[in-house]
């Protein structure tokens, strides 16, 4: 008999998680999501370090032992301009020490041939104004994930995925949003997803410490006044 796998799946009542629980549910993987809306796993805030541990003693006493790991969940509470001190810490306790904290519980729980993907973001990499605290998240994310990698080299592979615009409201996006990206459109929930399943594939077990790019092109655009119809209008 087969054994179910299982996945473990932060922020996974809406948008991209809930997208990544879908796919693995209709492989017949068991998903154990948490979020802080209801219709998941466990219902709970990832920034509290007693609920983190509480669904993970959960998950474990039910399942034994796991194989995926999503760090998915993340949010924005704006910058230097709008952003506290408590919120600041707020979003890296949310995107960078949830991560941490949960890799670490599971970490003698994982099945041979486990992974972890986490979810990081091109702003890891370039910004807009006044985004300091979900930048600084995943700016973090990113690093943790080849610093894992390490650790953990011969037991689980560790990769992220940075996704660009993705269009989670399917608001199906047209005109210049759409046309600015080389690849010719915003990007959907299922192109995340698609790159998630290929790193938890054991058929890609040579791939580890990576972080694959999912933006349509738009960071390898290279814009000047004047070019393609951009102007710079300070």
């Amino acid at each position: 008999m087969t054994r179910q796998k299982v996945a473990v799946v932060t922020g996974g009542a809406q948008g991209i998680g809930k997208a990544i629980c879908d796919a693995f549910a209709e492989q017949g993987v068991a998903v154990c999501s948490i979020d802080l809306q209801g219709g998941v796993y466990y219902v709970g805030d990832i920034a509290d370090e007693t609920v983190l541990r509480s669904f993970a003693a959960k998950v474990i006493s039910q399942y034994g032992a796991i194989d995926y790991l999503i760090n998915n969940a993340c949010l924005s509470r704006g910058g230097l301009n709008s952003c506290s001190y408590e919120d600041f810490n707020y979003v890296l306790r949310v995107g960078v020490a949830a991560p941490f904290l949960l890799s670490q519980l599971f970490m003698e729980h994982f099945n041979s041939g486990a992974s972890i993907v986490n979810i990081s973001s091109t702003r890891e990499h370039m910004s807009q104004a006044d985004t300091e605290s979900y930048t600084a998240a995943k700016g973090g994310i990113g690093s943790l994930t080849h610093a894992m990698a390490m650790t953990l080299r011969g037991k689980v592979r560790v990769n992220a995925v940075s996704p660009g615009w993705i269009d989670t409201s399917n608001t199906h996006f047209t005109g210049a949003d759409a046309s600015q990206h080389p690849a010719g459109r915003v990007g959907n929930p299922a192109d995340i997803v698609n790159a998630v399943m290929f790193l938890c594939d054991p058929k890609n077990s040579f791939i580890t410490g990576q972080d694959i790019t999912v933006d349509g092109g738009m960071t390898k655009q290279m814009i000047y006044h004047d070019d393609q119809g951009w102007a710079y209008n300070p």
